[in-house]
């Protein structure tokens, strides 16, 4: 199943809001068609992201990284590492849901235009 990342941007003076891309890895390739394309562009246009990548190969970006590591030295010098690592179950389908909810919406408002 297709994953769904975030990738930030560095903000440029005219920025309202940090820019970022959306990066879909994992991705199960299907016909290649202009319109299956353009989708991901309009899918960028109403997210506010600057493009959307889309890979069949697992990309990690490190800042995405949310497992934390806390080392410290107790006091009769042994060493206590914490490892905190998020619960996102059912994280993924909840996207991928909003995500075909702004598609259909999409759609919907390309077909009004169209009539």
């Amino acid at each position: 199943m297709a994953r769904l990342q975030i990738l930030e941007l560095p903000e440029g003076a005219g920025d309202d809001r940090p820019p970022f891309v959306l990066v879909v890895d994992q991705y199960e390739p299907v016909e290649a068609t202009p319109s299956r394309l353009f989708r991901h562009q309009d899918m960028a246009e109403q997210i506010g992201a600057r493009a959307v990548l889309v890979f069949e190969d697992t990309i990690d970006i490190p800042a995405n990284d949310l497992t934390l590591t806390h080392v410290q030295e107790a006091a009769d010098g042994n060493v206590i590492r914490l490892r905190v690592e998020p619960d996102l179950e059912g994280f993924t389908e909840t996207v991928m849901t909003e995500v075909a909810k702004a598609q259909a919406e999409v759609m919907d408002a390309r077909r009004g235009e169209r009539r």
